[in-house]
């Protein structure tokens, strides 16, 4: 998926090759018009490395002016061919097609977009890209509806809501005349069902399997003998995602510069993010640019507490256990898990500690809005995902 990202726009006389639904394909340009050269065979490695002569062997013709145009030449000899496997397809083409605006446009949104982003989401629809039978823009409706038959609803719409703003781009910049993914999303309707996100899933931990769980922490219960006093480690870690109810992103990047002096405040400005190149850190939170925390009590004891003797501004609050960036999969596999097990305790991802802290603060009578500032949510969705998950109605006597 990186890689596909990475892709520049392919050179003049260039020829690609390509899985289409199993099948190896020689996608190429010439007099602008764009060919599909089907091989008849699986995408295997001998295939492959077969594919890979006959693209070479094109691209040779067209830059020594031998291009055999009804492309028998380039045909190999398949034992037996496949009928599902067309010889040839060809597209008119008249202007930039769908691949090469989308390179455009990819690198249009690269310096706007977080490397994650870039990552994910633009990393994913390129890969999509690469497995469509056409980009000639005239075959829009071919387009969407190979995606709809070939790609999971949610992320076909999604997919076609991204070629329509790269196409609307495109107009804008004068690349194209019309854009043919107008309006077309719209009539892509996924069925109905509960809204996933990371407020979706809500299971927050009593006060008791709290207090269980730092406990279990802080005094290495569960701990194997292969790694002893690492849970008692991840103690101050975990007590202060309750405390906070921040992501754990933010609390992996805070740094002893984001803790005021008194311990009265934290100031989450940054967050951990996971990209094709590994963790990095990421300037600014999911929701806004920075958030400030007032410190009660128990918080200001545990930062006290957790504080090292030396340290610098930069030095992370809560490290990993080697003392590098905390490596989440490695805490959920080797700490959370056996902790939660040893407890008896019903499995939870650590974010749970977020939905926990804002339950909690709910119940004891904190104003929706409040708890949206405290943990960078909006009021719309701590009304929609928290207010009354876990709170008895009373109907009072009147």
């Amino acid at each position: 998926m990186a890689e596909q990202l990475k892709r520049r726009k392919a050179a003049k006389g260039s020829v690609r090759i390509k899985n289409s639904r199993g099948w190896l394909q020689l996608v190429f340009t010439f007099n602008r018009r764009r060919r599909y050269l089907s091989l008849g065979v699986t995408d295997t490695k001998t295939a492959r490395a077969l594919a890979e002569m006959k693209a070479r062997q094109i691209e040779l013709d067209i830059l020594s002016g031998n291009f055999d145009e009804t492309l028998a030449k380039y045909q190999p000899q398949v034992t037996e061919p496949d009928d599902k496997a067309e010889s040839v397809v060809e597209d008119e083409f008249t202007g930039p097609d769908l691949n090469e605006l989308w390179e455009k446009f990819v690198e249009y949104k690269r310096p706007q977009c977080s490397p994650n982003t870039m990552y994910y989401v633009y990393g994913t629809y390129s890969n999509y890209m690469e497995q469509l039978p056409t980009y000639n823009l005239e075959r829009a409706a071919d387009i969407r509806d190979f995606a709809i038959n070939t790609f999971p609803i949610e992320s076909c719409k999604r997919f076609v809501v991204r070629l329509n703003a790269c196409c609307k781009w495109a107009c804008q910049s004068g690349l194209i005349s019309e854009n043919p993914f107008e309006g077309m999303s719209r009539e892509i309707k996924p069925p109905k069902a509960k809204r996933k996100s990371e407020e979706g899933d809500i299971f927050p931990f009593t006060v008791a399997e709290r207090e269980a769980i730092i406990e279990a922490l802080r005094a290495n219960t569960f701990c194997s003998k292969h790694s002893a006093y690492k849970h008692e480690h991840y103690a101050g870690y975990v007590e202060f995602l309750f405390l906070t109810g921040c992501r754990p992103s933010e609390a992996i990047a805070l740094q002893w510069k984001n803790v005021s002096r008194d311990y009265g405040t934290v100031s989450f400005e940054r967050a951990a993010i996971t990209t094709g190149s590994g963790r990095k850190m990421r300037d600014g939170l999911k929701t806004q640019e920075r958030r400030r925390f007032p410190c009660n009590a128990k918080l200001k004891e545990l930062l006290n507490s957790v504080k090292p003797e030396k340290y610098t501004p930069e030095t992370l609050v809560f490290p990993g256990f080697s003392g590098k960036v905390l490596n989440t999969a490695s805490f959920r596999k080797t700490v959370w898990k056996p902790v939660l097990e040893g407890l008896k305790i019903e499995y939870r991802k650590p974010y749970q500690t977020r939905h926990t802290f804002i339950t909690l603060a709910l119940e004891h009578g904190l104003d929706a809005k409040d708890v949206a500032q405290l943990v960078g949510n909006s009021p719309e969705v701590i009304y929609q995902h928290y207010a009354g998950q876990k709170r008895e109605l009373v109907v009072p006597e009147f």
